[in-house]
């Protein structure tokens, strides 16, 4: 029987504070910045779930919903939602949360794709997933049509 760990076990959380010189004109983060953060986080959650090194192979897609400001704190939490034979797609979710008033909103969505390699950087099997939360399960059901999207952008190209 195959391998296979909970995707919580690959659950990842970070905070970070928004400064003034993450922002742009508009005293909201850069995108690249967010970007940035959502790349680190997807490669620990890979990392925990494979027990490996792990490269950034695509970032598959990301939707900016809402903005955060300076002073925001943002909240980036990560799982590993599928895996192939060497690789792993992450899901990233990122908050804004004002520690001041409270409000929290979802500002960022992404998911990207992670693949475990050994010391010479050749990829290495990793193991598979199982869901359990309501959540874990949508995006695991959902994981195969991702995956034929990522395939037809090849082709396009």
């Amino acid at each position: 029987m195959e391998k296979a760990y909970p995707m919580e076990r690959s659950r990842t959380i970070q905070t970070r504070l928004v400064l003034p010189p993450d922002t742009n004109h508009l005293q909201t983060i850069f995108g690249g910045k967010v970007l940035a953060y959502i790349d680190e986080i997807a490669a620990l959650s890979a990392m925990k779930h494979s027990n490996s090194v792990v490269v950034s192979a695509s970032i598959d897609s990301v939707d900016f919903l809402s903005a955060a400001k300076a002073g925001d704190a943002l909240e980036l939490e990560a799982f590993v939602t599928s895996t192939g034979r060497t690789s792993m797609e992450v899901f990233v979710k990122v908050y804004a949360n004002n520690l001041l008033t409270g409000d929290k909103q979802l500002t960022t969505e992404s998911f990207l794709t992670m693949v475990a390699v050994d010391g010479e950087g050749n990829p290495i099997e990793v193991p598979k997933v199982k869901p359990s939360t309501e959540e874990e399960q949508r995006l695991f059901d959902t994981a195969d049509a991702r995956k034929e999207h990522r395939k037809h952008r090849k082709k396009i190209r």
